[in-house]
């Protein structure tokens, strides 16, 4: 098994370069590379940035160009589990990816319950898993097959967290790259896993492609994987 986990410690002022965070988990690296624009005009096989590569010159979301009717979320918008933000971030140089987000679900869980099978280094176990429901919707000129969704967990200390990776399919929450032929109109509902460092909570789901972005965050109940929905019943009249 393959679980890439990346963090780093992200820091209140805009423009600052992120603090250097130590790697907990097995295959950590910063997440300097992913919070930047990448150069290169060739888009990564799996949507990853490598911390190593040369960033381009931060573009604020605001000034890149989308489809006609398109209307960005504003940056630093909070939103409600089951809103949905309107997105645009650069892919590459030459290419910007423009998505609707909505994220549908915050579920916390446990090694024991949703990893039985799967061999974890201690490293790993010293970590809490959590699993997010979005769908996401292609709305821009760019095909972003094969990118991973632009989604982190924050954990309310500074501390963004990308979601995990995995050598085969992880059925318990599949946490896929996006599908082949993603191009404009296509629509997907994905499962994606964060491992937090040091036993640590969810505090809001971000997207934040870039430090001079502010992050558009979401926030809701997290439920535990496996918990029932409650059902209320409305008392009719007699």
């Amino acid at each position: 098994m393959s679980i890439t986990p990346r963090r780093t410690r992200s820091r209140s002022t805009r423009g600052t370069a992120p603090a250097a965070a130590s790697a907990l988990l097995a295959g950590a690296v910063l997440l300097a590379g992913a919070l930047t624009a990448c150069s290169g005009d060739d888009d990564p096989a799996d949507g990853a940035t490598s911390a190593g590569t040369a960033a381009s010159e931060p573009t604020a979301t605001s000034t890149l160009p989308v489809p006609d009717g398109v209307t960005l979320t504003p940056e630093g918008t909070s939103l409600k589990v089951g809103e949905p933000a309107t997105v645009a971030y650069r892919v590459s140089q030459k290419k910007v990816g423009v998505l609707r987000i909505k994220v549908t679900r915050l579920q916390r869980t446990t090694f024991a319950r949703s990893f039985s099978g799967w061999r974890l280094p201690a490293s790993v176990k010293s970590s809490r898993p959590y699993f997010v429901t979005a769908t996401f919707t292609n709305l821009g000129r760019t095909n972003l097959a094969g990118q991973r969704p632009p989604l982190y967990l924050s954990d309310g200390d500074g501390v963004l967290v990308e979601s995990s990776q995995f050598a085969s399919r992880f059925d318990a929450c599949p946490s896929d790259s996006f599908p082949r032929g993603f191009a404009r109109g296509s629509k997907v509902t994905t499962c994606l896993v964060y491992l937090v460092p040091d036993d640590g909570s969810l505090e809001s789901i971000a997207f934040r492609p870039t430090q001079d972005v502010a992050a558009i965050t979401w926030k809701g109940k997290v439920v535990a994987v496996g918990a029932k929905k409650k059902i209320t019943k409305k008392s009719g009249k007699r």
